[in-house]
C-alpha cells in the first residue's frame, strides 16, 4: 500500500467533536472607491442624458430670459431690485434641472424597478447620488451664463464679475441637486416626486427672483429657508460697485454646508430605496 502525504489527511478535528475544520471563507474582492465609482457614474449619466441636453438647455434658458424680459417692465434698470431679479433668474435654471428634474429622475427610478441596477453595482450610493447630480448640473452651466449676461446687459449691471458663477454653479446645484434628489426617493410615487419637484421649483422662481424687500416678513422667512437663496444673495452682492466678498464667501459657506447634507440626506434615502 502506497503511503499518503500528511497534507491530505484531515486535520484534528474540533473541540467538541463536530468534525474536521472547515477551511476560510475566500475574501470578497475590495469594495469600489467613491471617486473612481463618482467619476464612472457621472460619464455614464452624462452619456445617457446626452441626447436631451439641446431641450433642457432650451427650456430652462428661455424659461429665466422671459422672466428677465418680464421683469424689466416693472424693475429700474442698475436698482437693488434688478440685482436681485438678474442673480435669481441665472440660479433659476440650475433649480429647474438640479430640483425638478432630479426629483422626476429619481422617482421614476424608483417607481420602475430601475434603483435595481444600481443595487447590483458594487459602487457607494454616494457615488450614485452624486455622479447623477453632478451630470444633470453640468447641463446647466451654459444657460446659467447665458441668462446672467443677457440680465446684466438688459438691467445695465456690470459683468466684471460674473467668474463667481464658477462657484456659485456648483454650490447652490449641489444645494438643489441633494434636494431633489432625495424628493425622488423618498416620494412613494413617481407622480408625487413630479409634483414635489414643480413645486420646489415654484418656489425657487418666486421666492429667488422677486425681491427679497418686497416681500412680507413671513414670506421672507421662507425665503430664507430654500437653499437658493444663498447663491442668489452671493451673486447678487457682486453687482455693487465695491462687492463685501465676506458676505459672499459667508453665503457660498451655506450653499455648501446645505449641499452636504442634502446629498448626505439623499445617499441615505438611496440606500432606504433599494433595499426595499
Amino acid at each position: 500500500m502506497s503511503a499518503v502525504s500528511a497534507d491530505v489527511l484531515p486535520g484534528p478535528a474540533p473541540a467538541g467533536g463536530r468534525g474536521p475544520a472547515r477551511p476560510p471563507a475566500a475574501e470578497l474582492g475590495p469594495r469600489a472607491r467613491l471617486w473612481p465609482s463618482l467619476a464612472a457614474v457621472y460619464r455614464a449619466q452624462l452619456s445617457r442624458a446626452r441626447v436631451a441636453r439641446i431641450p433642457l438647455l432650451f427650456v430652462a434658458t428661455f424659461q429665466s430670459v422671459g422672466i428677465l424680459i418680464m421683469m424689466r417692465g416693472v424693475v429700474d434698470s442698475g436698482s437693488p431690485d434688478a440685482r436681485s431679479v438678474v442673480s435669481g433668474s441665472a440660479v433659476l435654471v440650475v433649480a429647474y434641472v438640479g430640483l425638478n428634474l432630479l426629483a422626476q429622475y429619481f422617482g421614476q427610478l424608483r417607481g420602475n424597478g430601475g434603483l435595481d441596477h444600481y443595487a447590483t453595482l458594487p459602487v457607494p450610493p454616494a457615488a450614485v447620488v452624486l455622479g447623477t447630480a453632478a451630470a444633470y448640473a453640468s447641463f446647466t452651466v451654459p444657460g446659467t451664463v447665458v441668462t446672467a449676461a443677457f440680465g446684466g446687459v438688459l438691467f445695465g449691471l456690470p459683468l466684471t464679475n460674473l467668474w463667481v458663477l464658477a462657484a456659485v454653479i456648483p454650490l447652490a446645484g449641489a444645494a438643489l441637486a441633494g434636494l431633489g434628489a432625495a424628493l425622488g426617493l423618498l416620494a412613494p410615487r413617481p407622480e408625487i416626486a413630479t409634483l414635489l419637484g414643480q413645486l420646489g421649483m415654484s418656489a425657487a422662481l418666486l421666492l429667488g427672483v422677486l425681491p427679497a424687500g418686497r416681500m412680507p416678513g413671513p414670506v421672507r422667512l421662507l425665503r430664507d429657508l430654500l437653499p437658493s437663496t444663498y447663491g442668489v444673495e452671493a451673486f447678487a452682492r457682486t453687482f455693487g460697485a465695491r462687492p463685501d466678498w465676506a458676505l459672499v464667501a459667508g453665503d457660498l459657506a451655506v450653499c455648501a454646508a446645505v449641499g452636504v447634507a442634502s446629498l448626505a440626506v439623499a445617499a441615505w434615502a438611496y440606500r432606504r430605496a433599494a433595499v426595499r
